[in-house]
């Protein structure tokens, strides 16, 4: 049997509210918003953006083979000939597809949100209910304002499960999206004080994240962080939206997933849990007690979504960290080999104290150190200096031995740092970099980690072109 197109294009201009204009294939087999990664026989949505406007990559969209375009009014007024969906405006188009692709799917919906952890919660919880059935969800974060609508409007109708990501910075965005995703069970991971720059208290984070119930649909259940000093604030605005299943997870005696133990090796972690009172014990693919502590999320959900729990807890043994987020390489020097972990994606204080505990852990060489490489943690408002110099604490802990800064904010931390501890400081990533690679030798373990915007993604990359990977035949430890 044939699959099913994705969109024919009639059904999809319908969708968009839009007109057909040329000669468009009498199929879509995706969508996009980027003619990088665009293939043939997709459809190539024109959004404006911020920095740039998706109407000039039409024609390259065109001439890479996609099924057609969707543009707007204003600019089909004087197109060259090629085959559109003509709308008033490509964004809301590609919000009315979503909401269409959403109502003519019968899967179980799952929504995740929080101050941390989403993208691997999401990722796992996709993992494990793929093993039930044909599940959808996002190949990266797509959180916002134009990758939740894209996300659904890729969602087959055929899907047995879908998991969305469902992220903010400001309070009011989630609203719209939830609404547009419409969850039959939401998930937050937990709530800390990331944004808080923006939303002013740790209350008004916990309030933006409990927008996510506003979509809920009738009969749904909502998945809570039962440690959280918030979780009573959660519940009853959950309960307010009418969700009157609330499924609880953490450490806390009460919790309905509860974590009993958890040990932590090299490579992965054990857990020890009870799960609506049934013991189980699994393995997580990569060590850290954050991750065991989403993973309670990940099984509360799946269970909630009908998958079995005992398939669900042994699946999650096969997945893996990923680039950004904790993903563990062994690189190349002259002498030997370092290991990098790379926690570049992101950055907050609670994030930052839990990969610090992870790289403590990490084995290393005998003549290796363990080297934390952070960058400027952003969005902390006032607090900002003292939440960096605070980390002094956790490095000594874990013990750190040596650790490289990079930004105006980890000038704090590095004042706080004693001297054998400090390895370099700089107020660029671009600075930092070879510092770094001059100090790497056999055995050590280095960990990065920063806000986006303090661009340690770039310097991962830069010691990764440096260092060559090692193969995985000839691995055998950090040497």
């Amino acid at each position: 049997m044939s699959q099913q197109p994705l969109w024919t294009t009639e059904a999809l201009a319908r969708a968009m509210g839009g007109r057909l204009v040329g000669a468009p294939a009498a199929t879509v087999s995706d969508l996009s918003i980027d003619t990088r990664t665009l293939a043939a026989g997709e459809a190539y949505v024109a959004i404006k953006g911020h920095a740039h406007d998706g109407h000039a990559f039409v024609q390259a969209a065109l001439d890479k083979g996609a099924a057609l375009a969707v543009v707007s009014q204003d600019w089909a007024a004087t197109a060259p000939p090629g085959a559109y969906i003509v709308v008033a405006d490509p964004l809301k188009a590609l919000e009315k597809a979503g909401i269409v692709a959403r109502a003519r799917t019968a899967a179980k919906i799952v929504a995740v949100t929080g101050s941390i952890g989403k993208t691997s919660t999401k990722e796992a919880l996709a993992h494990v209910l793929s093993r039930e059935g044909r599940t959808h969800a996002p190949p990266k974060s797509f959180n916002n304002h134009i990758g939740v609508p894209l996300t659904l409007s890729r969602m087959p109708a055929g899907s047995q499960f879908g998991v969305f990501e469902i992220g903010m910075n400001h309070a009011g965005e989630i609203t719209p999206l939830t609404r547009m995703v419409k969850p039959d069970i939401a998930v937050i991971t937990n709530v800390e004080a990331v944004h808080i720059e923006n939303l002013g208290t740790i209350e008004a984070i916990a309030d933006a994240k409990a927008e996510i119930f506003a979509g809920v649909e009738h009969g749904g259940a909502a998945v809570l962080p039962r440690d959280s000093r918030h979780f009573e604030r959660l519940a009853r605005a959950a309960r307010a939206a009418g969700i009157d299943t609330i499924v609880t997870f953490g450490e806390h005696e009460e919790a309905d997933v509860r974590l009993l133990r958890v040990v932590l090796a090299a490579d992965c972690s054990t857990v020890s849990a009870r799960i609506m009172e049934t013991d189980v014990t699994y393995k997580l693919g990569s060590p850290g007690r954050h991750l065991a502590m989403n993973s309670l999320a990940v099984l509360a959900a799946a269970k909630l979504a009908g998958a079995d729990l005992a398939v669900a807890a042994l699946t999650l043994g096969e997945t893996r960290a990923v680039a950004g987020r904790g993903e563990r390489t062994q690189r190349r020097l002259a002498s030997g080999s370092f290991t990098l972990l790379d926690e570049s994606y992101n950055a907050n204080p609670v994030s930052v104290r839990a990969a610090i505990a992870v790289l403590g852990t990490a084995p290393k060489g005998p003549e290796g150190r363990r080297i934390a490489v952070l960058g400027d943690m952003l969005e902390l408002g006032p607090e900002g200096p003292a939440l960096h110099a605070g980390l002094a604490e956790p490095l000594d802990k874990a013990g750190i031995d040596l650790v490289f800064c990079s930004g105006p904010l980890t000038e704090s931390l590095w004042r706080a740092l004693p001297p054998h501890r400090r390895g370099a400081w700089a107020a660029t990533s671009a600075e930092l970099g070879p510092l770094v690679i001059r100090a790497l030798r056999a055995g050590d373990v280095a960990m990065v980690k920063g806000s986006r915007g303090s661009l340690m993604a770039p310097l991962v990359e830069t010691l990764k072109q440096k260092f060559p990977p090692v193969p995985a035949d000839e691995h055998q430890g950090a040497t």
